[in-house]
């Protein structure tokens, strides 16, 4: 199933993952933000269990910023993994 959530306090206006049954993160599109960066996270996480994506990208901050879109998209997968 694909998920949409907007993130906040970063540049990407858009995050699109889809995640199966058992968890695992099977595509992530990101609209706005930094291209080759967002493509290289989304060629990383896929294939990957949402909850290690979690565990390795929450907390990530951008510059002097307190989050990043790494950090939004844990955020926006845990909130989808509460609701699991």
């Amino acid at each position: 199933m694909i998920h949409t959530f907007t993130p906040k306090g970063v540049c990407s206006r858009e995050m699109r993952v889809e995640v199966d049954e058992q968890g695992i993160i099977r595509e992530l599109q990101v609209v706005g933000g930094c291209s080759g960066n967002l493509q290289g996270i989304a060629a990383l996480v896929k294939d990957m269990p949402a909850r290690e994506a979690v565990r390795r990208l929450k907390g990530i901050r951008c510059g002097f910023k307190p989050t990043s879109c790494p950090d939004q998209l844990a955020q926006g997968l845990e909130r989808l993994l509460e609701q699991a």
